[in-house]
């Protein structure tokens, strides 16, 4: 018998086809990979599994048996539950207070936080998930809440576990603890469903993948049978290049942007404490951290978007006063911004693309008339830049927030690049996009390294990191803790470092 079975799911939002008569089953006790590019369905789908959307038409049956799921609830009274890429978790509550919500344990009619302790320890033991049930959910690290959500579904009685992106920020350390926690739970007779672009992880981890692709599953194999090249040219429809070409960049190198003893303080504490780093043309410096660590700050500072409280930033070897460290300034200045966070700080959702593509920019002579857009400039500009950086629309005139966020980035991209900026500043430039994004997004960041830009690259994918940089830093707890040629690196010792272990250091001296 079948855990999930979805026949003939379809799903329209007004014109558009999310779903196209999908068919999936999935096995009881099964780690089953739903791999697809962005914009492809998978997350449309496990919505509808989860009651978060009701299908346009088709038939679900769990444990073999005919059901409507009308929303969450629902679905979790029959035993499905979702772990979002985006951590639903009250963070001033302890990690008990949480696992519990909506299904207190009571005594004389009042929340016992005593059971709910006990039985959050006790579901940890279970399951190896090691978890302090007294702490704060504020104070633990990225994959410590993870664990904190598949424990609010194990405590629910979920049998059906859907996890969304779940490795999408946790470091290499994580991801293996994250896999044998996986593994337990499917031992323990789970069925465990991943939403997932990441072609190594799904054959590392899964048992079935399924690959949509344009809303229509392409097969339903087991892993077995699959490689890397097999399973990137289903998911795209062509064949992927993995291995960008990464030839040596013309000229001398010379130092373009410079941080010397740079400080930031936050709420008394010093976020980045005394940070010197060098950015330099025709090269890409990497950082690497797990995300609170300063990394947030290292980008406002050299964006304009955050004051120092201690040391300089040196552009071209002159040192900017604190007055010229705006957002604004610095784009002017020839500092390009791709924000780690494009929904909030990287387009308008409500603007169209050709808005979009001027953003920080329509001051500019060619766009700028006396207060009022050109028009017919800026529409040029951007047919010409959405043609350029491939981005797939009906029109410019469409809203950003209509396009799958592969398609997003590039908007961004386009827009930083077309205006070329002596230094970028690239954070997370891949999250969230599929592989053939991914594959034309490295490639464009390498071209312009080659065309002699100063380049600063941050991002949690440590294959990114060794694959693109010249060099890397590891930045931890405000500090730069090492840094070298990223060729002396692997993701082990990355890790290591980035989680604070001086085993990373160590071996370097050894």
């Amino acid at each position: 018998m079948y855990a999930v079975e979805m026949r003939g799911i379809t799903k329209r939002f007004r014109n558009v086809v999310a779903n196209d008569n999908v068919d999936l089953v999935v096995k009881r006790g099964e780690i089953h990979s739903l791999l697809g590019e962005n914009g492809a369905g998978k997350s449309t789908l496990m919505n509808i599994l989860y009651g978060m959307y009701a299908p346009t038409s088709g038939e679900i049956r769990v444990q073999g048996r005919s059901v409507t799921i009308e929303n969450p609830l629902k679905a979790i009274e029959l035993g499905i539950a979702m772990v979002h890429q985006h951590f639903m978790l009250i963070e001033p509550m302890t990690v008990a207070e949480n696992v519990v919500l909506g299904y207190e344990p009571k005594k004389n009619g009042c929340f016992d936080l005593k059971k709910a302790i006990a039985d959050v320890d006790k579901l940890a033991r279970d399951y190896g998930l090691f978890v302090d049930a007294k702490e704060k959910v504020e104070n633990l690290s990225v994959g410590t809440k993870q664990r904190v959500e598949i424990l609010k579904a194990l405590y629910r009685k979920a049998e059906i576990l859907i996890l969304d992106e779940p490795t999408a920020v946790l470091t290499p350390q994580e991801v293996a603890d994250l896999f044998k926690v996986l593994r337990q739970l499917k031992e323990s007779g789970k069925t465990i469903l991943i939403i997932t672009h990441k072609l190594k992880e799904t054959l590392e981890l899964a048992d079935t993948v399924t690959i949509l692709r344009k809303g229509q599953v392409i097969t339903s194999v087991p892993v077995g049978e699959m490689d890397e090249a097999k399973l990137a040219e289903l998911m795209v429809g062509r064949i992927v290049a993995f291995d960008a070409e990464k030839a040596a960049a013309p000229g001398e190198h010379k130092v373009v942007m410079a941080l010397r003893g740079a400080t930031v303080v936050k709420e008394k504490r010093a976020v980045l404490e005394n940070v010197s780093l060098e950015i330099r043309a025709g090269e890409i410096l990497g950082i690497a951290g797990v995300e609170g660590n300063g990394q947030t700050e290292l980008i406002d500072v050299l964006t304009g978007l955050q004051k120092l409280h201690g040391g300089a930033v040196v552009l071209e070897g002159k040192q900017l006063p604190s007055a010229r460290l705006t957002p604004r300034a610095m784009l002017e200045a020839g500092v390009g911004h791709i924000p780690e966070d494009r929904g909030k700080r990287g387009f308008v959702g409500g603007f169209t693309i050709a808005e979009n593509l001027i953003l920080g920019y329509h001051r500019r002579k060619e766009f700028d008339n006396h207060g009022l857009i050109r028009i017919k400039a800026r529409d040029a500009f951007a047919e010409r830049v959405a043609e350029q950086y491939d981005v797939r629309m009906d029109s410019i005139r469409d809203t950003v927030g209509s396009l799958s966020g592969g398609n997003q980035q590039k908007v961004i991209i386009g827009r930083v690049f077309a205006q070329d900026p002596k230094v970028i500043i690239a954070a997370q430039p891949t999250r969230g996009v599929d592989i053939g994004a991914i594959e034309y997004i490295h490639a464009q960041l390498l071209k312009m390294r080659e065309a002699g830009k100063a380049i600063l690259l941050i991002s949690a994918d440590l294959e990114e990191l060794t694959k693109l940089s010249d060099e890397i830093a590891v930045l931890y707890a405000g500090h730069i803790v090492d840094k070298r040629p990223a060729k002396e690196y692997d993701e082990k010792t990355l890790g290591a470092l980035m989680t604070g272990h001086a085993q990373g250091v160590e071996e370097k001296e050894a």
